[in-house]
């Protein structure tokens, strides 16, 4: 996979295009998507927690593995484009062990300008064990303060509103039972003028690279699970959760749905991945 990435100037979505139905999205029938099963919409979190709590010890190694390291460029792709100030109120919704979170910390510290006492970072998961992993990994660096692990559902988060200079989620909203329902709490709880950053895979991908990239979620990555975690069904759900996923412009115009506005997309990797900006004003 290229680790090259795009500019930000090609793909501004506007509404007003059609929407298929999304398999990502609780619909009134109060049943969803978990991989390609079709589940009730209140047995989705408890699935989704139970391949997290399966994979939590060998998850960051697995992201490593299955993206031969890309997945660290995506992620700080995502923190340039942030550009966060010292004193920065940040929300990383389905943060699971702070990769995005630490990565802020560094963009900070590195450049000479440590985090102010008002710089609050609080990473938000679901999955307990994802949080405890996270906590331990601050720990491990020294950061006892300003980074905060909270076990919290992306659909109710316990923040109070207008509260967070931005809002991130790095390739989790395809987990969340309802994803507009996520999106409607990324609007609550930002302040006017506050910028909410999502990475998420998602075609279409470039020609050419589809098929390779498809065969290789579908047939690769479980092998590899299951050889290095012994939880080969987790990773043949993410592929699955992957291909489920919207193409771009249909979550784009999800994101406005919510109420947040200046949708753009930047396509990394040849469109394996999408980096969504939008901003609450």
């Amino acid at each position: 996979m290229s680790g090259n990435v795009a500019g930000f100037g090609g793909s501004c979505y506007s509404v007003g295009m059609n929407r298929p139905e999304s398999d990502a999205t609780a619909n009134s029938t109060g049943r969803v998507f978990f991989g390609d099963r079709v589940v009730k919409s209140a047995e989705k979190t408890p699935l989704v927690q139970a391949v997290f709590d399966g994979v939590a010890d060998r998850y960051d190694l697995m992201n490593d593995l299955m993206s031969a390291g890309v997945h660290r460029r995506w992620k700080q792709a995502m923190v340039e484009v942030l550009n966060p100030t010292a004193s920065i109120q940040l929300a990383d919704v389905a943060g699971g062990t702070g990769d995005v979170a630490f990565r802020v910390w560094n963009w900070l510290t590195r450049r000479g300008r440590s985090p102010s006492p008002k710089c609050r970072v609080t990473v938000c998961d679901i999955t307990e064990s994802m949080v405890t992993r996270g906590r331990n990994r601050a720990l491990n660096r020294g950061i006892a303060r300003g980074i905060d692990f909270i076990v919290a559902d992306a659909e109710i988060l316990p923040l109070t509103s207008n509260s967070q200079d931005a809002v991130t989620n790095a390739f989790g909203i395809r987990n969340v039972t309802d994803p507009l329902a996520a999106l409607h709490e990324v609007r609550r709880v930002l302040r006017r003028g506050g910028r909410f950053l999502c990475l998420e895979f998602g075609g279409p991908v470039a020609p050419g690279l589809d098929r390779l990239y498809y065969t290789y979620a579908a047939q690769v990555l479980p092998r590899l699970g299951q050889l290095v975690t012994r939880q080969g069904d987790s990773y043949r759900y993410l592929a699955e959760s992957i291909r489920r996923f919207p193409d771009r412009d249909v979550f784009a115009e999800q994101i406005e749905d919510a109420g947040l506005d200046r949708v753009r997309t930047r396509v990394l990797s040849g469109g394996i991945v999408t980096l969504y900006s939008a901003w609450r004003l």
